[in-house]
């Protein structure tokens, strides 16, 4: 185990991980060139679409020091803070952590955020200044924002161009020199599995560091979460494909592919052990993540109802996350509830589902989690508005608060405040970072945030603020439901429960958005929106009208009159029996109310 080094690459979106995993694993021949391109570890093509990282993506690397062979186990993570949780699984299973900074963008929100992370994992820190071959750059800035939040000396830094490889044979002795081997305390195995996909030819495949002990093909695996036990059908090291080995032994990073099919039948963050060597003891794994947003997830074809949750149940497995519970409703049918961290987190989720499920859906716009307190002393939590009590028998409603962490160059700092205040920002501090880099910090409510927040902060910015949040506690708050009645009837996918300061001035928003979005029937369409009982606002999409008289040349004026009236007769009937027509634009028309 002295030969093995565990680590990963944190940072920023956009700061270099890809591009660092990319030059380490070209640079110790790991794959031939032809097998070599960039993103390497980003396999899925939405990750290489959208150039960000989604998943954690650990690779196997042979490298040669001083004459002396190491193992290096290197895992990159993603960046953005909706997938803050992949990151501390993936630091689970690891010793150190390089810790990569832009040169030309210093410290930024994600960089602070994950570097808590890596001293709360106890991992070594190396840090790493990126893109220094970007010409006018201030490098002793960013070294010095690099030292006031590690700690470290100037030294200890080290500066590379990842896009360029300068400074990449360094990073690799840092990796040898400064992060610990893994150490091993019993016999008995026990392997920690980080992560876990569902593969349709062989089953369920398991990423395991292993802590303690070994394991081989024909071992019986045992979980500490469950009394399921399966045999173990192969075990093997990962590099760009799974390469098959003898055994695991402890301090390697491997999968292990377990004979189930059965998704649930396997736990992220559990202990995995086996029967022919069994452990006593539990690893500490992971904390129970709670979702932040949730959403609804329709097919469009109610006959797909059990492929959805069948499909879900194999996301979950690669996404431990994502959790769902099944919904009705009565605009959509039968569908699912579910909980995500994030908007981008929900926004990925559902591509992931069309693209590798070949799924057809319908989503509804995201909601957060509250709080309710009846009349009668009873308390219950809220996830969906339709299930939302009359206001007669609530005596209040709370709605969770964050900490919402927002890095900037200083000549943003009034308009980025402006945006906070009006989603009910309380303004805490101003840090000044350097001389024209400050972090402001603003305690909002997480609901405000989930609506266009992010893309309004990014656009008053010019694309250079950046934003980290957590979950603080949970506040009263004046609150309404706001329901939309199409044709007469409520349609629940579409309620939300909004600031009553802010509910008229939505109501009549969304009215004017709805009537763009939904398109003309053969009959009139009235569109309303309602807090309680109250309407609050009202639109008319137009009937589709068929010009009944155009053959009518001359004659008798009644003529027309006896068509016309004919026609409307018509159009009544059709009211009663038509249904309209709703697009998935329309179910996420909230999300654009606050649009300036």
């Amino acid at each position: 185990m002295k030969n093995i080094r565990n680590f990963c690459i944190i940072a920023h979106i956009d700061h270099g991980k890809s591009t660092l995993a990319d030059r380490i694993i070209e640079h110790t021949d790991t794959l031939s060139k032809h097998d070599m391109k960039n993103q390497l570890l980003d396999n899925m093509d939405l990750e290489r679409e959208r150039g960000i990282t989604i998943k954690s993506h650990p690779i196997k690397i042979n490298y040669t020091l001083n004459d002396i062979d190491y193992d290096l186990n290197l895992i990159d993570t993603p960046g953005h803070v909706d997938f803050t949780y992949e990151v501390s699984r993936s630091m689970a299973a690891c010793e150190g952590a390089i810790l990569i900074v832009d040169a030309a963008q210093g410290v930024e929100a994600q960089t602070v955020s994950n570097a808590f992370l890596a001293i709360e994992a106890n991992l070594t820190i190396i840090p790493v200044l990126n893109k220094i071959d970007i010409p006018n750059i201030d490098v002793e800035d960013s070294e010095r924002q690099l030292i006031e939040l590690l700690g470290c000396n100037r030294d200890d830094i080290i500066r590379i161009s990842a896009k360029e490889g300068l400074g990449t044979e360094e990073v690799l002795q840092a990796v040898v020199d400064r992060v610990p081997a893994p150490e091993s305390e019993s016999k008995e195995a026990r392997a920690l599995i980080f992560d876990s996909f569902y593969d349709q030819y062989r089953g369920v495949v398991a990423y395991l560091r292993m802590v303690d002990g070994s394991i081989q093909r024909g071992n019986h695996a045992e979980y500490f979460s469950n009394e399921y036990s399966h045999e173990i059908i192969e075990v093997g090291a990962l590099k760009l494909n799974r390469i098959p080995r003898e055994s695991l032994k402890a301090g390697d990073v491997g999968y292990a592919i377990i004979n189930t099919k059965n998704v649930d039948q396997l736990k992220v963050g559990d202990t995995l052990t086996i029967k022919e060597s069994k452990a006593d003891t539990a690893l500490p794994g992971y904390k129970d993540i709670k979702p932040m947003v949730f959403s609804g997830l329709y097919p469009v074809d109610s006959q797909d109802y059990q492929d959805l949750r069948t499909s879900l149940d194999k996301l979950r497995l690669n996404d431990s996350s994502l959790d769902f519970t099944p919904n009705t409703s009565h605009a959509l049918g039968f569908g699912f509830r579910c909980g995500f961290l994030g908007p981008l987190h929900m926004e990925i989720v559902q591509e992931r589902l069309e693209r590798e499920f070949d799924m057809n859906l319908i989503s509804t716009a995201p909601n957060v989690r509250y709080k309710i307190k009846m009349n009668d002393g009873s308390e219950f939590e809220l996830e969906n508005p339709s299930e939302m009590p009359d206001a007669g028998s609530i005596n209040s409603i709370y709605e969770p608060y964050i900490r919402a962490e927002i890095i900037t160059p200083s000549e943003f700092i009034g308009s980025i405040m402006k945006i906070c205040v009006s989603k009910r920002g309380e303004y805490k501090s101003t840090n000044y970072l350097s001389k024209d880099k400050v972090q402001l910090i603003f305690n909002m409510p997480l609901g405000e945030i989930i609506y266009e927040f992010f893309e309004r902060l990014k656009a008053c910015s010019k694309g250079y603020a950046t934003l980290d949040y957590e979950l603080i506690e949970d506040r009263p708050g004046q609150l309404n439901k706001l329901d939309v009645k199409i044709a007469g009837e409520v349609v629940d996918a579409l309620s939300i429960i909004i600031h009553k300061d802010k509910a008229y001035k939505s109501g009549a928003e969304l009215c004017k958005k709805l009537k763009k979005l939904i398109p003309r029937h053969q009959f009139e369409v009235p569109i309303q929106s309602a807090v309680g009982n109250k309407i609050v606002s009202r639109e008319t999409v137009r009937a589709l009208r068929k010009n009944v008289t155009a053959k009518c040349y001359g004659g008798d004026i009644t003529r027309k009159r006896k068509l016309l009236e004919k026609q409307k007769k018509g159009k009544k009937r059709m009211k009663k029996i038509g249904i309209v027509d709703l697009p998935q634009e329309a179910f996420l028309a909230i999300l654009n109310l606050d649009e300036e």
